[in-house]
């Protein structure tokens, strides 16, 4: 019942604010409902933490063999926790912002957050498919009605660049389920089925592009610096912070273990695109003088590192990876939530237009080093011991050992490629370290300039919220043994599906 209700209360929530008047009334609406979807999702993970409310099947489509069967494990509660915290965030740290036609803004707002709930939580594939597309529909629309100037062409590109990735994937799921034996689109069944090397192998590429277009993985990732910038903030904490962690939990949940011939096979080809993503994102944003997009490059290099854990196969690995999807979203919501900020108070994102902001703002000064040391996995903050957990996961992993074939074309020994991995990774880490403290330096310290003459400190409701991040952060870099915990069960359940070392045996 826990998973059918956070569904359910988004979507009657959502189309309820359709109907309200202008003003007020919907973004305090939106408020509330988001607040009862985190109190259900809080009392699944306590007083209702019991197999019998934390799943539900109903009959859907029993003609095509799909039902509306959903549940709940580690993982999901991972994934749905984090998406039910994010949105009272996202709404109380954009409480000033006007939109025209409010109700349908948050309207859109609550239905996207049903279609995440439901891609977290689908255990039929057919289910899973018709959430991924409702999160993607009302998503558009958020961006291209409430963007900024350039936001027709760059949300048709995103829509267009998901859209086509949903379609490949939703060719393999029929595939597949034309494979079971008893023709049903039920995880299980799923799992199950068996199919050749080459069949794995192209079915894999088909589900892997669309997950590698939604987190997004270089070279998939064109759509979303542009995406990021153009969109509403409160659009692009939802895109940054929740939405890319739908093809994460894409791999793990429907790739690895469906597949598991094929991702052995493609295991460094992808691994090669995770590292080149971490260190080309990185070094882009290194030069960015945009705050927006430093942020948006900054994620598409963590995603990488977390696409390189996965694929690790390795148990330590895969930990690092679902604890540090949480913490991201946490850490990249922080940082747009800053970004905004500063943004409103001096009209500009551009670093070089800042500076000497800690003299007069000390609030937001310390909020902000918080935010973005966590970001760096600084011991003692959320990122650092699910960085920790990923490159160890990295450098055992076993999973690069023997002759590959790259990309078709160039065969070699990869004994060596855990090492090279964890290296290139590492220099990513090192970049992303320098590119924070490069933002910090030039937006809080120094003299102030012109447009940071009259700065004012943040509000607050401002401060309230940003100290509720700090918290969450300094809590979990203490305290991870949590988020350790819960996925703890799933994932060795996905591990034990995806293991094919009885087949190498042979």
């Amino acid at each position: 019942m826990i998973a059918v209700l956070l569904i359910w209360i988004p979507v009657i929530s959502g189309l309820a604010c359709f109907f309200l008047p202008k003003g007020n009334a919907a973004r305090l609406f939106a408020l509330f409902s988001s607040v009862v979807i985190l109190l259900v999702s809080v009392l699944g993970l306590t007083v209702f933490n019991d197999p019998v409310y934390l799943q539900k099947k109903y009959e859907w489509l029993p003609v095509l063999g799909s039902t509306f069967f959903v549940k709940l494990d580690g993982i999901g509660q991972v994934l749905t926790l984090l998406t039910a915290v994010a949105f009272p965030i996202i709404f109380v740290s954009t409480w000033n912002h006007e939109y025209k036609n409010a109700s349908r803004f948050f309207a859109l707002m609550l239905l996207t957050q049903a279609g995440l709930m439901g891609v977290f939580v689908a255990m039929d594939a057919l289910l899973f498919y018709f959430f991924w597309e409702l999160a993607l529909i009302p998503a558009y629309f958020l961006c291209s009605i409430w963007g900024g100037e350039r936001r027709i062409p760059v949300t048709f590109k995103f829509f267009i660049y998901t859209f086509i990735g949903s379609l490949l994937m939703l060719v393999a799921i029929i595939y597949i389920y034309n494979g079971t034996s008893v023709k049903s689109f039920d995880i299980s069944a799923f799992y199950s089925v068996v199919f050749s090397s080459n069949t794995q192998g192209w079915l894999f590429w088909l589900f892997f592009v669309a997950f590698a277009i939604k987190m997004p993985v270089f070279p998939f990732h064109t759509w979303q610096p542009d995406t990021y910038e153009q969109s509403p903030t409160a659009v692009t904490m939802v895109l940054s912070g929740l939405m890319v962690k739908m093809g994460l939990y894409g791999l793990i949940r429907w790739l690895l273990p469906v597949v598991p011939v094929g991702v052995n096979n493609w295991a460094v080809s992808v691994s090669f695109l995770a590292v080149i993503g971490i260190v080309y994102a990185s070094l882009i944003a290194l030069k960015q003088n945009d705050l927006k997009r430093l942020v948006a490059y900054s994620s598409i290099a963590h995603m990488g590192l977390m696409v390189l854990a996965v694929f690790s196969n390795k148990e330590a690995g895969m930990q690092g990876a679902v604890m540090q999807m949480f913490n991201h979203g946490i850490n990249i919501i922080g940082l747009w939530i800053v970004v905004e900020l500063i943004e409103q108070q001096f009209g500009t994102r551009k670093m070089s237009e800042l500076g000497g902001i800690a003299q007069k703002a000390p609030a937001l000064a310390i909020l902000f080093v918080v935010v973005a040391l966590a970001n760096i996995a600084l011991p003692l903050t959320n990122g650092f011991v699910g960085e920790f957990l990923m490159f160890n996961g990295i450098f055992t992993s076993g999973a690069y050992d023997g002759m590959y074939t790259l990309f078709g074309r160039w065969q070699f020994n990869t004994s060596s490629l855990s090492l090279i991995f964890t290296v290139l990774a590492g220099v990513g880490i090192i970049l992303s370290a320098v590119y924070m403290l490069n933002a910090i330096q030039k937006v809080l310290y120094g003299d102030t300039v012109q447009r940071t003459a009259m700065t004012t400190d943040i509000k607050g409701n401002e401060k309230m919220i940003l100290g509720v991040i700090v918290c969450i952060i300094l809590f979990l870099g203490v305290y991870p043994q949590p988020l350790l915990d819960l996925p703890k069960e799933a994932i060795e359940s996905v591990l034990k599906e995806a293991d094919i070392s009885h087949l190498l045996k042979k």
